[in-house]
């Protein structure tokens, strides 16, 4: 990689590390090509990225971030995943790393917050912002279809006596 490549990686990791939500760091450490492919498709279904990089270009790019406290993560083979749902790509980690033990989740950031593994786990265990958001328009949805049945149902009630009345009559 010459120097410009590098001086570009490290600009693109500065902003993931300053615009993004949330950051996740694993090692992957003996994982296949075909397993690294496989984690970044499902990463990126959810709207994420998977960067591979040195972790001193890593390193330098986290200097002047919010989640500079992470940096003692960056040893050995790291890869990091970012999104700007701050549930989906821990979601996905998570759940990879109990399917391929290769890939061991290290910590992360939320913000200017360093989370550890076990707050990645937390974090993997809360639903997501699309499940938040289809049960926030279920709850605003409720009291309309309620409004809209009781307001109904006295007029089918009405309907059910006259039809009643004239099947007697």
């Amino acid at each position: 990689m010459d120097r410009a490549a590098k001086s570009e990686l490290v600009n693109t990791l500065h902003d993931v590390f300053d615009n993004t939500s949330v950051v996740v760091v694993a090692h992957y450490s003996g994982m296949t090509v075909s397993q690294m492919t496989d984690f970044r498709s499902r990463i990126k279904a959810v709207g994420g990225e998977v960067k591979v990089a040195k972790n001193r270009l890593a390193k330098i790019a986290l200097k002047d971030t919010e989640v500079s406290g992470i940096e003692d993560l960056f040893k050995g083979p790291t890869c990091i995943a970012y999104a700007d749902d701050p549930v989906a790509v821990p979601k996905i980690a998570v759940e990879y790393a109990k399917e391929n033990d290769k890939l061991v989740i290290l910590g992360g950031a939320m913000g200017s917050t360093v989370l550890d593994v076990n707050a990645v786990k937390s974090l993997a265990s809360l639903p997501s912002l699309d499940e938040l958001r289809a049960k926030l328009i279920g709850l605003l949805n409720a009291p309309a279809t309620k409004v809209v049945r009781t307001i109904k149902e006295p007029s089918a009630k009405l309907v059910r006596v006259l039809q009643a009345k004239v099947s007697a009559g």
